[in-house]
């Protein structure tokens, strides 16, 4: 979705091949062994298989809406929140909603003596990290200023996973700027267009042009 977002914006056309994950193309393999997506190759032969890379690339091809020049603060300043993003939070986020995948993980003692469930602890953690986009959210309509930055878009589909594995309590949380903001990203037409959904990919199958 990150990757999807930033070809979008940039208006970068690239060809899409949907790949389902329990039957890798033997293409997505050759181009990158850890045979994970998204997984990019630009016309010079150059193979991106993280999302931020291509992120980041896609927009220095071409940047309209200035993602990476924010209203306040500066790039190194979204790097580092993405960072936390990708770093703490992903792994709790991971925790909390696929509990079951992490069930041979030695369970701190700390959950413990709480009397909650290891993803109800996940959960908590998690929480400090969207409590502080809340706060940072109440000073400004977006997380670097009034517009839209690459931090927003690297930094939303992850708290959308959140918000989805138990809907109901994210909502009964007191964050309202980050609800809102939630809300209003989910409401937009750059967020439908990337979920559209398209037909795995075959060898010899017609091109599929995105954005």
């Amino acid at each position: 979705m990150r990757a999807r977002l930033a070809l979008a914006v940039s208006g970068v056309v690239c060809e899409l091949r949907e790949v389902m994950l329990r039957s890798k193309p033997q293409g997505l393999l050759e181009a990158s062994p850890k045979g994970t997506v998204p997984v990019l190759i630009t016309r010079h032969g150059q193979v991106l298989d993280q999302s931020l890379d291509i992120m980041r690339w896609a927009l220095e091809q071409h940047d309209p809406d200035h993602w990476l020049m924010p209203e306040l603060g500066s790039l190194p300043d979204m790097q580092a929140l993405i960072a936390e993003c990708d770093g703490g939070f992903k792994r709790q986020l991971d925790r909390y909603k696929y509990p079951g995948r992490f069930a041979s993980e030695r369970v701190d003692e700390t959950i413990e003596q709480n009397g909650c469930t290891a993803a109800q602890f996940q959960r908590t953690e998690g929480a400090r990290f969207l409590a502080q986009l809340d706060a940072q959210l109440a000073k400004t309509s977006h997380l670097f200023g009034e517009r839209a930055a690459w931090a927003d878009m690297a930094v939303a589909p992850f708290v959308r996973q959140f918000a989805q594995t138990d809907q109901a309590w994210f909502d009964q949380q007191p964050w309202p700027d980050l609800q809102r903001w939630l809300t209003n990203w989910l409401a937009s037409d750059l967020y439908s267009c990337t979920m559209d959904k398209y037909p795995p990919w075959v060898p010899g199958a017609a091109a599929v042009r995105f954005p």
